[in-house]
């Protein structure tokens, strides 16, 4: 078994980058279903109908099905190698994929609620969230890379400094939207 283990481990990361691809995608998805509320009839219906079907598509043909394979190699390597468990870089990446799955199950909720028009998001929030998923890949690759939490100070530092630029951006691209709404 453990001859197949690069190719198990080529197959995790397979599906890590198209659940990541995903997750990243489908808040944007959400952000234009949000806006495209206010747009006059009929493209709002037009717009609106459209984008379920895109995030429909997206949530269950591409993320859903990545999700669950990437985690099922991700057990099998675990089984493979279970000393991995006892390491402690291992324990805070683990909690990291805990948080993955917590967005990816709150993101699942926004996902039906806009299915039913249920709009309970601003579009502005939306670009917040879809930075959750960007932090956590940070964190996650600089683990499984490093493998070591000896520097766990500078890796939450790198984080939080992250998460300001992020905001920044986000900030920055709100006033140029709002100056050119093309932009």
């Amino acid at each position: 078994m453990e001859e197949y283990y690069n190719y198990i481990k080529a197959l995790h990361l397979i599906f890590v980058v198209t659940w990541f691809a995903g997750l990243f995608y489908i808040p944007r998805l959400f952000i234009y279903h949000i806006e495209a509320t206010d747009k006059p009839s009929p493209d709002k219906e037009i717009l609106s109908d459209q984008l379920k079907l895109m995030t429909k598509r997206l949530w269950y043909i591409i993320t859903w099905p990545s999700a669950v394979l990437c985690t099922i190699f991700a057990f099998w390597l675990l089984f493979l190698i279970p000393g991995w468990l006892e390491q402690p870089w291992m324990h805070i990446k683990l909690l990291f994929v805990v948080l993955l799955i917590v967005y990816h199950m709150k993101t699942h909720m926004i996902y039906l609620q806009l299915q039913r028009d249920e709009i309970k998001y601003t579009s502005n929030f939306m670009r917040i969230w879809n930075e959750g998923a960007t932090v956590i890949l940070f964190a996650v690759t600089f683990l499984v890379i490093l493998k070591g939490t000896f520097n766990w100070i500078f890796g939450v530092l790198g984080l939080i400094v992250l998460g300001i630029l992020l905001m920044l951006g986000i900030r920055l691209y709100k006033r140029i939207r709002d100056k050119n709404p093309n932009a």
